[in-house]
């Protein structure tokens, strides 16, 4: 079976890096988990449309949308790629998750095992929250309402689903998330307005080019069912396009 691939939108190109828009559900390139034939990666498919080989410089996982950045050759991904974990790229994303952060503005610090299962390594995650609301749904036996907040969050480290994991710790579950969500919450998501995805978007990625010295900002649009459930929940923030039937 050949599988339809889609046009990757691109958000940056010039001689030496290209930053896509990752749809949600696709891998960013082959692993040992899912080496098939019939799984698509971002890494050939962007190589195809372009006509050139690519250099994955940073992952997204694959439920996550949103920016992703390759280089055009091995030369100019050794000049960027060890700039990712540092403070030299900022990352910023968004989520939603269930109920109201204590405060708008905060530090999640707790460690997390490297690769879910390993020693613990510092964490730190910075969160902004954008808006909340309250929906007149029960998720929940003990509440008849439900609550949820939009969130800007920032990862300081880049350990494996750190977001998704600190926002677990902090019992503020992102929506979506089967593997460290609520499952309530999802199934509630699922049959209330028909989710599949998970809401958590790479929204904005800056860096200074390294052969131009320019500073590159790069902002990934919101997918449509990220701006249909922010409609649904009545969640509204200034910046962020509302979606229009």
């Amino acid at each position: 079976m050949t599988l339809e691939k889609p046009v990757l939108e691109i958000l940056f190109e010039d001689d030496f890096y290209i930053g896509i828009n990752k749809p949600a559900g696709l891998l960013v390139h082959k692993t040992n988990i899912a080496n098939d034939e019939e799984t698509l990666f971002a890494l050939q498919i962007l190589r195809d449309q372009i006509g050139q080989k690519v250099y994955p410089l940073h992952r997204i996982d694959r439920p996550t949308s949103g920016v992703l950045v390759f280089a055009k050759s091995s030369e100019a991904a050794s000049l960027l790629q060890p700039l990712f974990p540092t403070t030299e790229v900022e990352k910023f994303y968004l989520c939603i998750v269930r109920g109201y952060m204590e405060d708008k503005h905060g530090v999640i610090n707790h460690p997390l095992k490297k690769k879910l299962i390993g020693e613990l390594q510092e964490a730190q995650t910075s969160y902004w929250s954008l808006a909340q609301s309250k929906i007149p749904f029960s998720s929940s036996p003990k509440y008849p309402t439900s609550r949820y907040s939009l969130l800007k969050v920032y990862p300081h480290t880049g350990r494996m689903h750190q977001i998704r994991r600190h926002m677990a710790h902090a019992r503020h579950y992102v929506i979506g998330d089967s593997t460290h969500g609520d499952n309530k919450q999802n199934n509630f998501f699922r049959v209330q307005f028909g989710l599949e995805n998970m809401l958590l978007h790479a929204w904005k990625l800056k860096f200074t080019h390294p052969y131009s010295n320019q500073e590159i900002n790069l902002q990934a649009d919101l997918p449509d069912h990220f701006l249909k459930t922010l409609v649904y929940l009545n969640l509204q923030s200034d910046g962020i396009k509302p979606f229009s039937y």
